[in-house]
């Protein structure tokens, strides 16, 4: 299974409202998935595989949208925002992949349809990028885009026609133990792995303009934001 919208040279063509739109219809289907042909299959997918004894698994996206630019640490290994975010996403159960933007398709182009070109715009310097390959981080910080991270999680283990095990106590031939009744736990991994985003996101927003209450974190952005705008048109 692949979720709907989970294609990353699509997501790269986005912007903030196209995004919009992409939760909008997400939220109201049962899969959580932004195309209601595609949610159909793969409700018969999941149904088939339930009927002989199966599971599923599939890829789905995470994406946070006004995100400011800066957050995030491009000094060292571990403090880098999409090391972070990966591995939040990672520590999903189940989770086996994780990518940014792009991710593994830059693997299989030329660096001219990878990087992200920048043009003149509205942005905080007076620039903007017309595409999002980088998926919104850029040196291990948030360049301004949205955040797209795309997680590959693995069917689940518990199969009604258990695959061959061994029982410990006395070493021979069992059956696998069927320990739940589900059969693909896509859509709910990607509510965890949304959580566990919002947190790192809200942790590096804390480290960037660090304050007592959100009130204070919001004075600080709105001031570094106008010193940004001024610096850039000067």
């Amino acid at each position: 299974m692949r979720a709907a919208g989970a294609d990353p040279l699509r997501a790269a063509g986005l912007d903030e409202g196209g995004w919009t739109e992409v939760f909008r219809a997400a939220e109201g289907d049962p899969l959580r998935c932004a195309d209601a042909s595609a949610s159909r299959l793969m409700a018969r997918a999941i149904d088939r595989a339930g009927s002989r004894g199966d599971t599923l698994g599939g890829v789905f996206e995470v994406v946070a949208i006004n995100c400011p630019p800066g957050l995030g640490n491009p000094m060292q290994w571990d403090r880098r925002l999409d090391t972070r975010l990966a591995a939040a996403v990672m520590s999903v159960p189940g989770v086996k992949g994780v990518e940014v933007g792009l991710g593994f398709h830059t693997a299989r182009l030329p660096g001219s349809e990878v990087h992200d070109p920048v043009v003149p715009g509205d942005g905080p310097f007076g620039t903007t990028r017309p595409t999002n390959r980088a998926g919104g981080l850029e040196g291990g910080v948030t360049n301004g885009r949205p955040i797209v991270l795309r997680a590959a999680m693995k069917p689940i283990p518990g199969l009604r026609a258990p695959l061959p095990s061994v029982d410990l106590a006395g070493g021979w031939v069992s059956a696998a133990p069927r320990v739940r009744g589900d059969v693909c736990a896509v859509p709910a991994a990607a509510v965890v792995a949304e959580a566990m985003t919002a947190w790192e996101l809200a942790s590096a927003a804390l480290e960037r303009y660090g304050g007592e209450t959100v009130e204070a974190c919001l004075a600080a952005l709105a001031w570094w934001t106008q010193r940004s705008r001024k610096e850039g048109s000067e």
